[in-house]
């Protein structure tokens, strides 16, 4: 047994691709050394911005020798048949076994050196790298069957024990030689072997373990934070994107003027962490610090003051650039910036941004108009920039509808499209707008995921929930719905967001109808699945039909939830679902007139027993029945009044009552009697339990 080195070195890779090429690596390893039946004990995966390296530990020295079996045609087919079969194995006539009429071939292969199965694998595993973007380079790359790679390939290192392994790729040829860091050890360094690669490329500083250099950048970061005071802000993200850069990590911190900071802080945390990729930090009181940790690829002889002043330099300019932004975009009103919105398309088919704002508007006034959102209790009038009445409350949603996309046509948000929402608010409070319209403005594109802050404040309410509905709608209405995994207007992450709004705010009111219920029905089992409410039990109450209102409709279902996971319940279920089988075999007891099923009492020929009330038998009933007849008579008419009342706690004690006269009427009666009278009565009967437990949710949808 013996370990294997390979490294693919090449120009930078980009940070974003390196993690993952880095796992497609060692996967196309262990398949390709799979087909020739070779193992490895493990393998150790490296990254750097030049480098793809891994380690193979424990290889045998050869592959074993392997004996496989092929089925061929029968001896009586014709000969082309088996002179194709010959072919295919390389044996001739008198190697094959006859079996019952069927040629067999057993065809033994010896094993082989690893080295020579190397030395295959390597080259197409290069070959078939799936990096999502890829090059040719040189005047190899005049033909597409030339090379392709993430950035020009300069070189190969592949050993096996301490022996070169072979391998030629477009002109580049494996060997013992590497490359260290580029300014501290350019030249070339000898690799011994598996054994001695990390250690060699460290001291010429090459850190090739990517999770390494990230613990260096945050141990670092922090470290430098620490000693002025600061505190760096988490972004595990960006450690991730600097180990990418960096072979050699130094976190250095440095400061920039203070008077920047009259810029919104998100702008200055877009400007270091997007265009910089500079660490954000806060000072001891929690306020963005004006300072930042940029991450070094060297070990400077000044202790990197060079470099923190480059740095200090370009990020005063990108700061300046954000600080103009910011004083040009006040210089216009938000109502100014909202006028644009006519040259900008929303869609083709749905007219511009400025079409949409119109629509969004007048829903969001509905909404309050309704009744649907109201005023805080506690609303102190518009000297605290909430409303007091809903009159006030419908004028400041509408205001905020109506100004809440115009920053998209401001040049800061053309510079950072994240910002969208957050720097129309910041404009909104500058020209001194009511808070709860700049906080709406803010905030009505929340929440954006799952997690994310949930908006409460009545006119962000109104405008968040107004602006995903009429998306949602908007799109359904055109018959742009997602399929599949596609979703490009977002309208799944639109309609949790209004589900979050509705159940969160507890709004009492039809979201939507048609495709557009059936596809909230969707959203609201994943939206609810991650709060452990079964999936089934949502169908079982969407089943029902007519149920638009989701906070009545999650309500039913946990009680449901609870319901079921009861032995009342349980047993409730199971007895259910007896009768639903036998109904459904039976299903004639619903054009059976009451009369003829044995039952007394007018009702239409479209309606069941259930509906003509109290029971009534024109025979004496057997003591199970009579006691379910009177569980019936007792149970309905509470749970229908607990479900108007919206008591389904209420209705589910209802119909546990069921339980034990259900359990007692099949252990005692029989349903298929002889007499036709009774038969049909027993059935109208559990056509009656049906109903009363419809009543509450459909117990058919429900699983177990």
């Amino acid at each position: 047994m013996t370990d294997f080195l390979l490294e693919l070195r090449c120009e930078e890779i980009p940070a974003r691709m390196q993690i993952k090429a880095s796992e497609d690596l060692a996967r196309l390893f262990t398949d390709e050394l799979a087909k020739a039946g070779l193992k490895s004990q493990s393998i150790d995966s490296f990254v750097t911005p030049r480098r793809l390296a891994l380690v193979a530990r424990s290889l045998p020295l050869e592959t074993a020798a392997v004996s496989e079996e092929f089925k061929g045609p029968r001896t009586s087919a014709p000969a082309q048949a088996l002179e194709g079969f010959l072919r295919k194995t390389g044996l001739t006539q008198d190697q094959l076994e006859d079996r019952e009429g069927v040629w067999f071939a057993t065809v033994n292969k010896p094993g082989r050196a690893t080295a020579e199965v190397l030395a295959q694998a390597v080259p197409a595993i290069v070959r078939a790298f799936p990096w999502p973007k890829s090059m040719r380079w040189g005047t190899a790359s005049q033909t597409t069957e030339s090379l392709r790679w993430v950035r020009p390939l300069q070189g190969i290192v592949a050993i096996l024990g301490e022996d070169l392994v072979d391998i030629e790729i477009e002109g580049i040829r494996s060997s013992y030689a590497t490359l260290g860091h580029r300014f501290h050890h350019p030249g070339e360094i000898t690799i011994g072997g598996a054994h001695d690669y990390v250690e060699k490329l460290r001291a010429c500083h090459v850190i090739v373990r990517h999770q390494e250099r990230q613990a260096i950048i945050e141990a670092k970061a922090n470290e430098a934070a620490a000693a002025k005071g600061y505190i760096v802000i988490e972004d595990k993200g960006l450690v991730a994107e600097n180990a990418g850069l960096t072979e050699w990590p130094v976190p250095l911190l440095g400061d920039f003027d203070p008077a920047f900071l009259d810029v919104p802080p998100e702008v200055i945390q877009l400007t270091l962490r997007i265009n910089q990729k500079y660490f954000v930090l806060r000072d001891g009181a929690g306020k963005l610090a004006p300072a930042f940790i940029c991450t070094a690829n060297i070990e400077a002889k000044d202790g990197g003051e060079a470099i923190i002043a480059g740095n200090r330099k370009v990020l005063a300019a990108r700061l300046s650039d954000a600080r103009f932004f910011w004083e040009q975009d006040r210089k216009t009103s938000l109502e100014d910036h909202a006028k644009k919105l006519e040259r900008i398309t929303f869609h083709e088919k749905l007219g511009t941004v400025a079409d949409k704002v119109e629509r969004v508007a007048k829903l969001a006034r509905w909404l309050v108009e309704k009744g649907i959102i109201s005023p805080l209790p506690q609303a102190g009038g518009a000297g605290g920039g909430q409303a007091a009445t809903p009159e006030e409350l419908a004028n400041l949603a509408e205001q905020a509808a109506r100004l809440a996309k115009a920053d998209l046509v401001t040049e800061m948000v053309g510079e950072f499209p994240e910002l969208q929402g957050i720097m129309g608010g910041y404009y909104a409070r500058a020209e001194g707008l009511p808070d709860a319209v700049a906080d709406a403005i803010r905030d009505h594109y929340k929440p954006v995921g799952q997690g994310d802050e949930v908006p409460t404040a009545p006119v962000t309410v109104a405008v968040s929930l107004a602006d995903k509905l009429d998306t949602l709608r908007s799109f359904f209405g055109i018959e742009e719905k997602p399929t599949g995994s596609r979703d490009p207007f977002a309208l799944r992450r639109a309609a949790l967001g209004v589900i979050q709004i509705v159940t969160t705010n507890n709004l009492r009111f039809a979201v939507a109808e048609g495709d557009l219920l059936d596809f909230f029905a969707d959203r609201l089992k994943v939206q609810q699945k991650e709060a452990g409410v079964r999936h089934d039990l949502i169908d079982a109450v969407f089943a029902l039909g007519g149920e638009d209102d989701l906070v009545r409709l999650l309500a039913r279902v946990k009680a449901l939830q609870s319901f079921v996971a009861t032995d009342d319940g349980t047993n409730l279920l199971a007895g259910y679902k007896r009768a639903a089988n036998i109904l459904k075999k039976e299903e004639p007891t619903r054009s059976v007139m009451p009369a003829e099923a044995g039952i007394s009492g007018g009702s239409s020929e479209a309606e069941t027993p259930a509906s003509a009330g109290v029971t009534q038998l024109t025979y004496a009933p057997e003591p199970a029945e009579a006691e379910l007849i009177a569980a019936l008579d007792a149970a309905e008419p509470r749970a229908s009044a607990a479900v108007q009342a919206e008591d389904f706690e209420g209705a589910m004690a209802a119909l546990a009552s069921l339980r034990a006269p259900i359990d007692a009427f099949f252990d005692k009666v029989t349903v298929n009697d002889a007499d036709p009278a009774k038969r049909l009565a027993r059935l109208a009967l559990l056509a009656r339990v049906r109903d009363a437990v419809h009543a509450v949710a459909d117990f058919s949808k429900i699983a177990g």
